[in-house]
């Protein structure tokens, strides 16, 4: 089992699913990935859903502020990416080309978390660890292996999350587009590309190993 006990500056390290339905969430995902559930006291919004594959940490999921399902914002995967300092990256986060959505706070004794905009639109989450580290079990069945963020123009992302993370752009070309790989010292971390249908929002997604994708997709339908 890919068990983790850390993670380095510029890594996406933790995903949260933000849900109207969490008790649907848990029916869904809970068979699809194996995973088991426990409930955390999480102050004025109630509690927060940690999403286990045995003992090990592998995503959270929280009810969805009813102030955004107002606005029409769907049910959503955040991503999480580590930081040594989340005040830092906050407030380097307008000179690279950014905005803050929330900043940086407390997360009782887990860790320290704040949420920024990139130049496109896309909402990223910073976590400065203490208690939690994030996934602890990562690249298997119903665990974490990867994050890409959607946006119609990636390079212009590029310098933000450079900034911010130290991640370095790569570019693939694919049969309808270009792909973008994040390289954080030389090892893939993330990607990007453009949205496949029009009108998808900017938005970073969230990607899970299953050992079989076929198999997997029936069950979920």
């Amino acid at each position: 089992m890919p068990v983790r006990e850390s993670y380095q500056h510029g890594t996406p390290s933790w995903v949260d699913l933000s849900t109207t339905d969490p008790e649907g969430a848990k029916a869904f995902y809970g068979a699809l990935f194996g995973w088991s559930f426990n409930e955390e006291p999480a102050g004025d919004r109630g509690v927060y859903i940690m999403a286990r594959k045995g003992e090990h940490a592998a995503a959270g999921m929280m009810q969805q502020a009813p102030e955004q399902a107002d606005m029409g914002i769907p049910p959503m995967w955040n991503t999480y990416v580590t930081v040594d300092d989340a005040d830092a990256t906050v407030a380097a986060a307008p000179d690279a080309g950014g905005s803050v959505m929330m900043p940086a706070m407390d997360v009782m004794d887990s860790g320290r978390m704040a949420v920024l905009v990139d130049p496109t639109g896309a909402v990223v989450c910073v976590w400065e660890p203490k208690e939690h580290i994030g996934c602890e079990v990562v690249n298997e069945h119903g665990a974490l292996m990867w994050n890409e963020v959607t946006t119609p123009d990636v390079p212009a992302t590029v310098p933000f999350y450079n900034a911010l993370f130290g991640w370095e752009a790569e570019s693939m070309e694919m049969p309808h587009q270009t792909y973008t790989v994040f390289n954080l010292d030389g090892n893939g971390i993330g990607g990007g590309m453009a949205p496949m249908m029009e009108g998808i929002p900017p938005h970073w997604g969230t990607v899970f190993a299953v050992d079989d994708v076929a198999a997997a997709t029936e069950q979920a339908t």
